[in-house]
């Protein structure tokens, strides 16, 4: 996260992983929602019912938080203590591992591996286990390679939650950039599920810092108390905005839709034409490729930039150093002149 503010900036950025920014126009009603006053004790109240009835919960199953890693990091606060130890996926978003630290748990890891499509499997997070886990940690879809589980995937993960008591905070903040299907958020699944998500990624509006747990009541009243101590509630203008924006969330979706399908169908083509690289599938507005020899691949990412001005993320920073994180979801134009000068730059390595 250090790294990605400090940067210089780049002339094509894929390594922001944020949905092109909405602008006034894109979203009706915008400019007659701001409004200073209002009351937010345990969120904003309209807020809270529009979420709820997006995803089929109940309001006070629903608490809001500074973006999708605020709602991560109260989710962390109100289920951990000290000494706790943390099961986390790795590869995995490193302001996961942070939040862990910070409150004083232990992060402990179970891999996600390339040869096996980044599959979230259930067998190896049984194994990991261990008798101070109080808490796993997952993204889906995954970040940084946009995989999406399975529903089998996630009902074994239900069993292995309830069988050991143990709560799992799913973040899904990519799940709304999946365009092809709607699906039902893991807080659905079981009561051990807490969803954190946002309207950062999947439509455009991550300067509303408007995020949100799904989780059950008993978890839900824990994260509203835990935001106590953070910052008590959130900004009335941004969450009377970020109302107007689940009043519109379909057209927002269809302008998502719009950037995300040739985006992908761009990456997929310049992925199939490039024998030195390989990727699995993604479903999201990420994707997560490695270099078929397995050269560390920080030394093509700083020439990309240096030489090209286009950034794209290491893969160091998740653990997998011959892999770099490219960004789906920008315009589609700048994706494509950035992918024509990488393939270019790939064929004089």
């Amino acid at each position: 996260m250090e790294w990605a503010k400090s940067r210089p900036g780049p002339r094509l950025d894929l390594a922001g992983s944020n949905l092109l920014a909405c602008s006034l126009q894109d979203l009706p009603g915008a400019r007659e929602a701001v409004e200073l006053a209002g009351e937010s004790p345990d969120g904003y109240p309209p807020l809270l019912d529009a979420i709820a009835s997006r995803y089929g919960v109940e309001p006070d199953r629903v608490s809001t938080a500074p973006g999708c890693s605020g709602a991560n990091f109260l989710a962390c606060a109100a289920l951990l203590e000290a000494g706790d130890d943390v099961l986390i996926e790795r590869p995995t978003y490193d302001p996961l591992v942070a939040a862990v630290r910070m409150l004083g748990g232990r992060p402990r890891f179970f891999d996600r591996r390339f040869e096996h499509g980044f599959a979230l499997d259930p067998e190896s997070i049984r194994k990991a286990f261990g008798p101070a886990t109080r808490l796993l940690i997952v993204s889906n879809p995954h970040n940084p390679s946009g995989v999406l589980a399975t529903d089998e995937e996630i009902v074994a993960l239900a069993g292995i939650a309830e069988q050991s008591g143990v709560p799992v905070l799913v973040d899904e903040v990519y799940m709304d950039a999946v365009v092809d299907r709607r699906l039902s958020p893991a807080a659905t699944v079981s009561p051990l599920f807490v969803t954190s998500n946002s309207l950062t990624k999947a439509y455009g509006l991550s300067a509303l810092r408007c995020g949100w747990t799904l989780a059950s009541r008993e978890i839900t009243e824990r994260i509203r108390r835990a935001r106590d101590v953070v910052d008590v509630s959130g900004p009335i203008p941004a969450e009377r905005l970020a109302l107007a924006a689940f009043r519109h969330l379909d057209r927002l979706r269809e302008r998502a839709r719009g950037l995300i399908e040739p985006n992908r169908r761009l990456w997929s083509e310049f992925l199939a034409r490039e024998p030195s690289l390989e990727g699995v599938p993604s479903a999201a507005t990420l994707a997560f490729p490695r270099f078929r020899d397995g050269r560390d691949a920080a030394v093509f990412v700083r020439r990309l930039f240096e030489a090209h001005g286009i950034a794209v993320v290491p893969g160091h920073f998740f653990g997998l150093p011959a892999h770099f994180r490219v960004s789906l979801g920008g315009a589609s134009a700048a994706l494509a002149e950035a992918l024509q000068t990488m393939g270019r730059s790939l064929g004089e390595a």
